[in-house]
């Protein structure tokens, strides 16, 4: 079945997964700033170093049908696996989650917070086959009954998020999920640092850039997507990797936050990618929603810098 006939079938599939910083809030500021060559249809490739929730390649994929070869990947190996088995093993997934569900939804509150500590605990045990589709399952069943959807590990790769409150929570949206195995086949999924994508890009190629955002200020750690942080000396090396897409003649869009709204003194991106590049830096509005102190969330800056 040729992409075109898929896309026709599933114009409604969406992230599977709630993530923290999600792009499902920017995508139209991003697809504004699109280069045109996707809109005219002579782009042919999608690269996503940072999948992530993956909000901008479910836009993507089913609103611009010139793309024919869509390459994704993270550094995260238990995000990966969820797209790999996704894609590769949906309907078994979908049969696990379901008896997760129905067992979750059968008890009482109580019962369910121990539920939901057994689950994560079973999910932390030290995995030493990948691609797994229980892992998924459990992880899927984790994020939609945890505390805000987060995800978030310790030092050791541990899942660490308590237990959330939900009273009657969605865990298994069986059509979501094909739809999304079926977007799948046209994507080649991979796991390691965002560096060893470059090998999938040349000039007909377009990069989509969604690190993990550099802190907005000095106390900003409320979460780690994996037990290696995104250093400084990883976003310096992010914009030198930025170089060398815009010297391959591919073009690239990359969102992070704005230091600014914290301290206006700070020239990071100004100086990586502006002045030294001589990139595009764009300011927008977008909405932060996760801060300790409800008074620090609300309007802010985000950056988005083109080539």
């Amino acid at each position: 079945m040729s992409l075109n006939a898929v896309l026709f079938d599933t114009k409604k599939a969406k992230p599977f997964l709630k993530w923290a910083g999600g792009k499902g809030q920017l995508i139209n500021s991003i697809d504004e700033r699109l280069p045109v060559q996707i809109k005219e249809g002579t782009i042919k490739k999608y690269i996503e170093p940072f999948i992530g929730g993956g909000a901008f390649f479910f836009h993507i994929v089913q609103k611009y049908a010139g793309i024919k070869h869509f390459y994704l990947n993270d550094a995260n190996r238990d995000l990966v696996n969820c797209y790999i088995t996704i894609q590769n093993n949906v309907n078994e997934i979908i049969e696990i989650l379901q008896e997760l569900e129905e067992e979750y939804l059968s008890r009482n509150e109580d019962e369910r917070n121990k539920y939901y500590y057994q689950v994560r605990k079973e999910f932390n045990v030290k995995k030493t086959k990948y691609p797994c589709i229980s892992t998924t399952a459990k992880l899927l069943f984790l994020n939609r009954t945890c505390f805000n959807g987060l995800y978030r590990v310790n030092r050791k790769g541990e899942f660490n998020v308590p237990f959330g409150k939900y009273k009657n929570p969605t865990i298994c949206n069986t059509d979501n999920l094909r739809f999304v195995a079926d977007l799948l086949q046209y994507a080649t999924v991979t796991c390691g640092d965002f560096e060893s994508t470059l090998k999938f890009i040349d000039s007909n190629s377009f990069v989509y850039l969604d690190p993990p955002y550099r802190p907005i200020s000095r106390t900003a750690s409320f979460t780690s997507y994996s037990k290696d942080d995104f250093s400084e000396q990883d976003q310096i090396r992010l914009a030198e990797f930025c170089n060398k897409l815009d010297q391959k003649g591919a073009k690239f869009l990359l969102s992070n936050s704005d230091p600014k709204n914290e301290d206006s003194k700070d020239r990071f991106f100004e100086d990586n990618y502006k002045e030294k590049l001589g990139f595009k830096i764009e300011r927008v509005k977008a909405t932060r929603s996760i801060n300790c102190k409800g008074d620090k969330r609300g309007q802010i800056n985000e950056l988005i810098i083109t080539n």
